[in-house]
């Protein structure tokens, strides 16, 4: 059974928000006290935030669909509904999340930083905050607004100063519980380390956590072996560490050309900062064998040679682990001193504003017409279709915003099929145009109005 996942599809789905109420205040002697329905309670939203205590995106691949609760409906007194409760979805830290075409929302980063995935919907307005001088006494209220759906793609980057890198068995999970308190898996067999192991070291006053990175072999780039799972969790590493297998009984394998076989892969793969950038650090391994130490005196000239700082070491003695642990600790502070004091957590894009007050008329190929539009949508969304009052209190709405000499500029006519929204939850209606909304376009000549039939003489 699996014990690590580390991309996941979350279905979210915030709550509605409650209907307002429709109430007459009543009291003894006073029969018609006025409107005092409250208002529908909002819905609750859907919250991911980091927990430092949770390492995997599991618990959302065994339930990928969430839901937060909905508003309630308000009453009378002019008392508003109580709010929904808001989801509140643990994720580890270096969660990126993205829509469903791809395009990422937020790159979660520090413990407790929050990310609404799904907002819930606004309450619907209670009859007594909608009466006004010329509505003294409505009957009607106002519908919750539903909560956002949303499809979002979770993946896990792994937080860690230090990528240990090489082929499989060639020790990593062996140094990274040698210096750290990690346990990770260990045999003498490929792939052993199935899952990404972290562990946090200490020297001096540096303190910094290493990540034990899964196998790589030739072709991981492009998805053989087990290294395109994982290769996203090098993406966030300061430095890279190269450990490489100075006692492999394999024939067509040597130091040399295993690290030049990884350093390919890293180069192909496609980060956000190529990994060519990353300081690296040699560690020549297994030294305590023989043949390993035999290998690592031939090969350590050539890598320094390259530029590179190379240590030989014993996971199984810990023979050489203070000069490597002194560099990754140098390498640490360095790349520390460098960087800007910013904030980690990226917003990378913002979603629409809710009330966006824009709104589109299009005039469709079979004659009719359709209205789209953050604001309009949510209008119909809140209307009661089966109180007549209500539907006039829409239309008036539409036609104070534009909608209906928008209509009209577009080749509308009394009678015609529009539809306002998309999808299942569009309304579709014959349009009766208001008088006030077309008046000036219907005119003819001065003092004449095409709406009254007359004759020319």
């Amino acid at each position: 059974m699996a014990s690590f996942v580390d991309r996941v599809t979350l279905f979210a789905t915030a709550g509605k928000g409650g209907d307002g109420c429709v109430s007459v205040h009543r009291e003894k002697f006073v029969p018609l006290g006025g409107p005092d329905g409250g208002d529908g309670g909002r819905g609750g939203d859907v919250v991911l935030v980091v927990d430092p205590n949770v390492t995997t995106l599991i618990d959302f691949h065994h339930s990928p669909h969430r839901s937060a609760t909905s508003g309630r409906g308000g009453q009378g007194g002019k008392q508003d509904g109580p709010s929904g409760e808001d989801l509140i979805l643990p994720v580890p830290e270096g969660t990126v999340i993205s829509n469903e075409y791809g395009e990422v929302l937020a790159d979660l980063i520090g413990a407790g930083t929050r990310f609404i995935a799904a907002q819930g919907g606004r309450g619907g307005l209670g009859n007594a905050a909608l009466a006004s001088r010329k509505r003294r006494a409505p009957g009607f209220a106002l519908k919750g607004e539903p909560g956002e759906k949303r499809t979002l793609h979770l993946e896990l980057k792994s937080v860690a100063d230090i990528a240990l890198v090489g082929y499989p068995s060639a020790g990593k999970s062996s140094l990274i519980a040698a210096i750290s308190a990690a346990r990770p898996k260990i045999a003498d067999y490929p792939f052993t380390t199935l899952v990404p192991n972290l562990g946090v070291v200490k020297v001096g006053d540096t303190r910094f956590t290493v990540a034990d990175v899964p196998g790589l072999i030739p072709g991981a780039s492009e998805g053989k072996g087990l290294g395109l799972e994982f290769l996203r969790h090098v993406e966030r590493c300061a430095v890279l560490v190269h450990v490489l297998d100075c006692a492999t009984l394999e024939s067509d394998r040597d130091p040399l050309r295993d690290f030049d076989v990884i350093e390919k892969e890293l180069a192909l793969y496609q980060a956000e900062i190529p990994l060519a950038d990353r300081p690296r650090i040699v560690a020549l391994n297994k030294i305590d064998l023989p043949d390993g130490k035999a290998m690592a005196e031939m090969v350590q000239s050539t890598l320094q040679d390259r530029g590179y700082k190379v240590f030989p070491v014993s996971a199984a003695t810990r023979e050489g682990l203070p000069a490597l642990l002194n560099a990754m600790a140098e390498a640490i502070s360095s790349f520390r001193s460098e960087q800007e004091v910013v904030e980690r957590t990226r917003i990378v894009l913002t979603p629409p504003a809710i009330d966006d007050s824009g709104f589109n008329v299009a005039a469709n190929k079979d004659g009719t017409f359709t209205v789209t539009g953050a604001k309009v949508e949510r209008w119909v969304a809140q209307t009661d279709f089966s109180n007549k009052e209500a539907i006039g209190y829409l239309a008036d709405r539409l036609a104070r915003a534009g909608v209906e000499k928008q209509l009209f500029k577009v080749g509308a006519r009394e009678g015609s099929e529009v539809r306002i929204g998309s999808g299942d939850d569009a309304v579709v209606f014959d349009w009766e145009p208001t008088i006030e909304a077309g008046a000036e376009l219907l005119a003819g000549p001065r003092g004449d109005d095409l709406r009254i039939p007359w004759e020319r003489d």
